[in-house]
């Protein structure tokens, strides 16, 4: 059994290595993850880094104060003057990014809902803020109170340990995404071929006349996508990390921070990665197996991408945690367990739930496989 496992497992591999076609689909998607890490990066970088003067302009429909014009230059704000139709029409025209109108004791900014009205209103909190402090401070000399005793009545120290940046949480995370991406984009191909292919060819009818059991060509056929999915894994893994250590050096926003895993980190970040290689090539040569054409069980495929990238995206967005229960559900408890590890956080009880869940599925589908391998009916096109 063991040699027959090992022919088709050759077969498999030599006809994979010398398709151009399933090349290039173990190649492409991962070599896009250093251009997401990179690029998220840069995008990050410069609008945690935007200069003041790209949204300062704020206009003020009332006279100022020599106060106000001096706390309003400190904080930055390039102040400009005028009615409060003139300072709405030079808001439409682009040329204030927030116009404030006064009303008694109220203060009302204007704009729309975009990136640098959003940075303009940060600008102009801190402006009220440090002016409605003064005048607080004034009042209270005026009444022979010592603005100290009452401004300072009590006070607040900040003992924050520090944690992995939100940048860095969002870029490794989304790295891991598009590595679950391109490993099941590598899995669909082989698996089409290896299955419907040969149907379409006709040479599954010829590997049949062999004295091979339908078991030895399934789990080889198996293997050998698997090896493809788990090569393409690990160049994505790979890169990315390649990547993270150039985003660290190259980008300001992560300083402080270590884009890079422990070791132990990273022995079970790839053993997430394996596990997952295994499982969705035996979903896509279970889905494959069922289908008579090539064109067919693409089509059949294309679902699968989406179902493995999307409970993930969703987990990292609302922040789902790790338990015993998720770290049994496939797809999902690749991203959340990846995640915990690269944070740090190894739970050795969850990975085994998670190598349990994932070889109950595998073996489930070999099983299905195989009876399917034994029907006439599903093998063959006519």
């Amino acid at each position: 059994m063991k040699n027959n496992i090992w022919n088709i497992l050759k077969k498999e591999l030599r006809e994979m290595f010398r398709d151009k076609k399933s090349l290039s689909m173990m190649l492409i998607i991962p070599i896009l993850i250093p251009l997401l890490v990179l690029g998220m990066s840069a995008l990050f970088e410069s609008q945690m880094n935007r200069p003041v003067e790209d949204y300062n302009r704020i206009g003020f429909a009332y006279d100022m104060s020599d106060v106000e014009e001096a706390i309003a230059k400190e904080t930055g704000i390039e102040v400009i003057t005028g009615s409060l139709d003139e300072l709405a029409k030079q808001y439409e025209e682009g040329n204030l990014n927030l116009y404030v109108e006064k009303d008694g004791n109220r203060y009302i900014m204007h704009g729309a809902d975009n990136e640098d009205t959003t940075y303009a209103l940060t600008l102009a909190d801190s402006y009220f803020s440090s002016y409605k402090e003064y005048l607080q401070q004034e009042y209270l000399v005026e009444n022979d109170v010592d603005p100290d005793s009452v401004i300072q009545i009590i006070t607040t120290e900040k003992q924050i340990e520090v944690e992995e940046s939100f940048f860095a949480s969002y870029v490794t995370n989304y790295a891991f995404l598009f590595i679950i991406m391109a490993i099941t984009v590598s899995a669909t191909y082989p698996a089409t071929d290896t299955t419907a292919g040969e149907k379409e060819r006709g040479t599954l009818e010829t590997l049949l006349t062999f004295p091979i059991r339908s078991r030895d060509i399934i789990i080889g056929k198996f293997l050998s996508v698997s090896l493809s999915s788990i090569i393409t894994g690990i160049i994505s893994f790979l890169l990315a990390i390649i990547s993270f250590l150039i985003a660290e050096k190259t980008f300001t926003i992560y300083e402080g921070v270590s884009l890079m895993p422990s070791v132990i980190s990273l022995v079970f970040a790839s053993v997430v990665i394996v596990a997952y290689s295994f499982l969705i090539s035996g979903l896509c040569i279970a889905i494959a197996s069922r289908s008579k054409t090539f064109k067919e069980a693409q089509s059949a495929l294309t679902p699968l991408t989406f179902i493995s990238f999307f409970p993930g995206m969703i987990a990292f967005m609302i922040e789902i945690k790790t338990n015993a229960l998720l770290s049994l559900v496939p797809f999902l408890n690749y991203t959340l367990l990846f995640t915990d590890i690269t944070n740090g956080s190894v739970n050795y009880f969850y990975i085994f739930l998670m190598l349990l869940s994932t070889f109950v599925v595998i073996a489930t589908v070999l099983f299905i496989i195989i009876k399917q391998y034994k029907s006439e009916k599903v093998l063959f096109s006519n």
